[in-house]
């Protein structure tokens, strides 16, 4: 089974969300139908970056690593250079 880590913006404030999931479309449109307490109050979401992996593990840690860095300007170079590809 293949594993994402997301990042995902509010079209609302600009906030970014990190996740990891299985099902990245089915994940969004979690985030978008309010089913989340966090995302729910800055819907709409849109997806600005993924990772795929091949393992659940390495997803997982994928994940700590960018929520530890609590830095906006580093998640926006993540995001521009991806996009750039």
């Amino acid at each position: 089974m293949e594993y994402f880590v997301y990042i995902l913006e509010s079209e609302i404030d600009g906030t970014f969300y990190i996740g990891y999931t299985g099902d990245l479309e089915k994940r969004l449109e979690f985030h978008n139908s309010g089913s989340s307490t966090y995302t729910s109050r800055k819907i709409p979401w849109k997806i600005v970056y993924h990772e795929k992996f091949t393992d659940k593990t390495s997803a997982i840690k994928r994940e700590r690593f960018l929520k530890k860095q609590r830095n906006r300007v580093f998640y926006k170079r993540l995001i521009s250079t991806y996009n750039q590809s």
